[in-house]
């Protein structure tokens, strides 16, 4: 065994055989899975000042940092764990997920790369790089139509970059990491002592989760099994929340294509239309809107499913819009109906 083989063995050896850096460990992520993100950076720090290096509890802080939205700070403790212990894929990993949601998608793209150079085999680091390369794949072809607005090939191919983004399944950063490191050493004798792969939060919808499209990433869990009836029937299926997504990102990306007959389509016979219009008005108005040249852009991020019964579901999201002349982000809450064999939007409002 090498030096620094031995000496990464040792160290680990210390880690696992600390009490009470299990406990203090196991007492944050208690307080992660609470909500409790202030109370673990200001726990994390006091635990710190006697263990300045503490691979785990910095990590820790950083998840809480990124869930009170301080994403400078979050960025600055990831970046030095990269430092301190570059072999750790993790910490990359999360440093991607904040530059995506800053739209700084070459530095995620950098930080993925380094990542599965550390661990070929983390799945997670590919899988979120794919995301990326999707989003950086868009602004290549939106640029491209911006010098020839006639190219129809660029136009289908960002047609289809659209279509899987408006699909993709958010991610977050992980709320909460494993307590205890794995116990046997990385294969590589360089590496440094592992920390556990962090436990995120399951799609919310990248996640607390910051986002709904492929602009916010992270890792994934395996779901936590809660005891309910098998689905026998298509129709038990499609009163799923997977459903009420699905047809929420459909409406997203019929709106984003422009696509009139099938955007009012996602609408119910009994829609209650925005500022007390007619629904003939309202519809009108859409149309014209749609009909106007120039591409838009809809996404959505944070969605949530808020409640959900066999006719009714409740959805809250981030809505984000852009076009030529108009670049705009909201919260937007929409009930849907089960109306003729299907779910359809019965109310729109602006805010959450």
């Amino acid at each position: 065994m090498s030096k620094r083989a031995l000496a990464a063995a040792l160290f680990l050896h210390a880690l696992l055989c600390s009490p009470v850096q299990a406990e203090s460990v196991q007492e944050l992520q208690v307080l992660l899975k609470q909500g409790q993100f202030a109370r673990v950076v200001e726990r994390s720090d006091a635990l710190l000042a006697s263990k300045p290096r503490d691979v785990q509890l910095r990590f820790l802080k950083g998840v809480a940092l990124a869930e009170l939205n301080r994403n400078s700070d979050a960025i600055a403790v990831f970046q030095k764990l990269t430092e301190d212990y570059p072999d750790l894929p993790e910490p990359y990993n999360n440093l991607a997920v904040l530059y995506a949601q800053q739209k700084q998608y070459d530095k995620a793209r950098a930080a993925l790369e380094t990542a599965i150079r550390t661990h070929p085999s983390y799945a997670t680091a590919h899988e979120n790089l794919g995301d990326i390369y999707a989003r950086l794949a868009s602004q290549a072809y939106d640029k491209a139509l911006s010098l020839d607005s006639s190219n129809a090939a660029a136009q289908s191919k960002l047609s289809m970059i659209r279509e899987i983004m408006s699909i993709s399944p958010a991610k977050a950063i992980p709320q909460s990491p494993v307590a205890a490191p794995p116990t046997s050493l990385p294969a590589r004798p360089a590496a440094p002592p592992p920390v556990a792969p962090p436990a995120p939060k399951p799609t919310p919808a990248v996640a607390t989760a910051p986002a709904t499209t492929a602009s916010a990433i992270a890792t994934k869990e395996e779901p936590k099994l809660a005891p309910k009836r098998a689905l026998d029937t298509a129709e038990d299926s499609a009163h799923s929340s997977a459903a009420v997504t699905k047809v929420v990102q459909s409406w997203a990306t019929a709106w984003s294509r422009k696509d009139v007959k099938g955007y009012l389509a996602h609408y119910a016979r009994d829609f209650e239309p925005p500022k007390g219009q007619n629904r003939k008005t309202w519809e009108d108005e859409r149309s014209q809107r749609l009909s106007k040249p120039g591409e838009i852009e809809v996404g959505i991020e944070n969605l949530k499913i808020v409640g959900i019964d066999n006719n009714r579901a409740t959805v809250k999201l981030r809505q984000n819009y852009r076009s030529a002349n108009l670049s705009s982000s909201s919260g937007k809450t929409l009930v849907l109906i089960w109306q003729d064999g299907k779910w359809l939007i019965q109310q729109e409002r602006v805010g959450n």
